[in-house]
């Protein structure tokens, strides 16, 4: 999988809309960057106007060539997944829902259990088996099973003795989203019922244009379908599939777009295809080919058309090669893109990365597949390829329900979904036991997790369930928003052995105005006041930041006020940017954007100071003997090993990877550089368990 985030191991989530012109290289856990939120707001309008041939050349920039954004974008619109889910196409095409309950004889000792699992001091499964009344379900944690969605049929009829039918209704009537806590009722007593995942079919939810077939072809055997329809007829039917086809996934953007694509490429390895191979495979042309988007760019879509253009040729000319475009371009983009590049197979928005097997079965049937529509968040079928062995992503929310004036991932992510507890301390616990020793949590709105269930959840309380989990090493999460950070994060942090000193909140500016114009939610003042209360707990952590330049309207006088910011804070590195119009959002609209040259030349005042701070903060490691998580080798210095500090600073020393990898270590930090340290190793960590470096 080729990442083309590697120049850029910094990019955020939350940034990486509209990064242009730099990026400044920080530090972030193994490209672990951050997402953050997004609040909308009003058309305020502030500083001066551009010339009228400016303002038309950026309206031209946005123009209405880009299809109307699928999810809502209007301040105001509508934010519960559960109602724009159910009155689309995702609630008609919902199959099943997989259920689990625990039954109480009274509703005090149901609404007592309620609380508990709220606070996630305790699991579903576990309280099931501590205290159900269903001897049926008991011994499985509660597990029922699934249950179709159409109770007018008798496919549910065996489990009346289970859940009764009203009680099923009960549920099926309030929610369908997973992770989701209800209560129902019946003559068995009462029930808590959660939704643990979903069915939904996206083959029907996707729409298909069937392709012209070629009068001269020939068809016989598999090859009626493609060899990709060889394949997957060779999984389906669980028979060996001799042809050996090797595909290749492009990414570009943030540690989403990564995550993602490692749940598509373990997708494809269960259909027998197998990753390029760069030396084996040289000379050797790919079978199918995964183009992973962002649509953070100026042209983001135009470099799309570029990259795809040499597989097209390939396709016009008559071999047999399938062409995906994923991720957020294909979203913002839709049908559309098939129109101006009709080579293309398969055009999928993010939340369908974990059914890309399910979307190549109409692709093998001869059809162009578009999968954009909204659904629910469906739990992987197959497990991700992960591109590290010491560390992972996991992900638990989707999307974000925030409308910041400049962003577009709301329209190309969606709305928030967060994933239930359950699901997340089970995808950690199996990395554990595969010998990972990091994890990163990673969403949109990470500090939003919880606010979209039944009942509400806090990602501090999530924090501490994952942090407990034996054999965790390190924990980390991408990125905090200031509006919805809560100083009970800050607390989890402290009091988790395992949650590293790194914490990732983008102020964006520094000017309250600008911070109003963005629709951020939030003030210059309550940003620092995170700060400090960070400062107060762990003196020691590392603060990594996002900012934003010449946002439209932004004064000279304004400017100064996030270089002041910079000067209070002293961040350890920040991910700067110069504003860029982007589609389906409202300030690229704007008529008081800052000319080019201003832009520029803030961005490398700004960078400047950036750089100044960055090495003051990796200074005071002098002299330091520095706990080390070991990741990789060294690729310009093949003698020395790579890892990070609980911080997230990059470290080399001499070593051999084959022996260190996955190693906790002691290094004394003997040079520190602007964005890396380096050492000599003086011992291995004796025992991983006790060792809290907050202590």
């Amino acid at each position: 999988m080729t990442i083309h985030t590697s120049l850029f191991p910094s990019i955020s989530i939350c940034t990486c809309f509209l990064l242009t012109s730099c990026w400044t290289l920080a530090f972030s856990p193994t490209y672990k960057s951050c997402p953050t939120l997004l609040y909308h707001h009003q058309n305020v309008q502030l500083g001066r106007n551009p010339s009228k041939k400016q303002s038309s050349a950026l309206h031209h920039s946005v123009s209405s060539s880009t299809p109307t954004a699928k999810y809502p974008t209007e301040r105001g619109s509508e934010v519960d997944s559960r109602k724009i889910i159910a009155g689309g196409a995702g609630r008609d095409h919902l199959t099943a829902v997989r259920l689990k309950h625990i039954v109480f004889a009274s509703q005090e000792l149901a609404d007592e259990s309620l609380a508990l699992l709220r606070s996630a001091r305790t699991g579903f499964d576990d309280l099931a088996v501590q205290i159900s009344s269903c001897i049926e379900t008991r011994d499985k944690g509660g597990e029922i099973g699934w249950v179709s969605v159409y109770e007018e049929g008798s496919e549910n009829e065996h489990l009346d003795l289970i859940l009764p039918r009203d009680a099923r209704l009960q549920v099926l009537g309030s929610t369908t989203k997973p992770g989701d806590v209800v209560m129902a009722t019946s003559e068995r007593g009462y029930h808590l019922v959660q939704i643990a995942d979903v069915m939904v079919d996206v083959r029907k939810m996707a729409v298909t244009k069937p392709r012209k077939k070629k009068k001269e072809t020939v068809e016989t055997d598999d090859e009626s379908k493609g060899i990709l329809g060889g394949a997957l007829i060779a999984e389906q039917e669980g028979i060996e599939f001799k042809k050996d086809l090797i595909y290749k996934i492009e990414t570009m953007g943030c540690q989403m777009n990564i995550a993602d694509s490692e749940r598509m490429e373990g997708q494809l390895q269960s259909l027998g295809i197998r990753p390029f191979d760069e030396v084996k495979d040289q000379g050797r042309k790919v079978d199918l080919v995964v183009l992973n988007t962002c649509s953070i760019r100026d042209h983001a879509e135009q470099k799309v058309y570029s990259y795809i253009g040499p597989y097209a040729k390939r396709k016009r000319e008559g071999e047999d090669v399938t062409i995906v475009v994923a991720g957020c371009v294909a979203q913002q983009e839709g049908e559309a893109l098939l129109r101006r590049a009709p080579e293309v197979d398969l055009v999928m928005g993010p939340q369908y990365a974990n059914r890309l097997g399910d979307l190549l079965e109409d692709v093998s049937n001869g059809n162009q597949v578009v999968a954009t529509e909204a659904s629910h968040i469906m739990e992987d079928s197959t497990k991700p390829r992960r591109s590290s062995s010491v560390a992972a992503w996991v992900n638990v929310i989707y999307g974000c329900n925030e409308r910041c004036t400049y962003c577009i991932v709301p329209t190309t992510r969606g709305v928030e979904q967060s994933r239930p507890v359950e699901s997340i301390v089970q995808e950690v616990t199996e990395l554990v036991s595969q010998g990972y020793k990091e994890v990163t949590l990673l969403g949109q709105n990470i500090d939003a997790y919880g606010r979209d269930m039944i009942p509400k959840r806090k990602f501090s309380d999530l924090l501490r369930t994952v942090g407990a989990i034996p054999g965790l090493k390190r924990l980390r999460f991408v990125t905090s928003h200031p509006r919805y950070m809560s100083l009970g994060v800050i607390d989890a942090v402290a009091e988790t052995p395992t949650a590293c000193l790194n914490f990732h909140i983008p102020p964006q500016s520094g000017s309250n105005e600008i911070l109003e114009a963005m629709g951020r939610g939030h003030t210059r003042e309550k940003f620092l006041q995170i700060v400090q209360r960070i400062r107060d707990r762990l003196p020691d952590a590392a603060i990594t930041a996002d900012i934003i330049v010449g946002f439209p309207g932004e004064t000279n006088e304004q400017f100064e006020e996030t270089l002041q910011l910079m000067e209070e804070v002293k961040f350890d590195s920040v991910n700067t940017a110069a504003y860029s119009p982007r589609p389906n959002t409202p300030a690229a609209l704007w008529d008081n954007q800052v000319e080019d040259d201003v832009k520029q030349e803030r961005l490398q005042r700004i960078n400047r100071l950036n750089l100044q701070h960055a090495a003051k903060r990796r200074a005071r490691m002098l002299g330091r003997v520095e706990e080390i998580l070991v990741e990789e080798r060294n690729v310009k210095v093949p003698t020395q090993v790579m890892g990070r500090t609980t911080h997230g600073y990059i470290v080399y020393f001499d070593g051999d990877i084959d022996e260190l990898r996955g190693k906790l270590v002691n290094v004394r930090i003997d040079v520190c550089q602007t964005y890396y340290l380096a050492g000599e190793m003086v011992g291995f960590v004796e025992d991983d368990n006790s060792l809290d470096p907050k202590e």
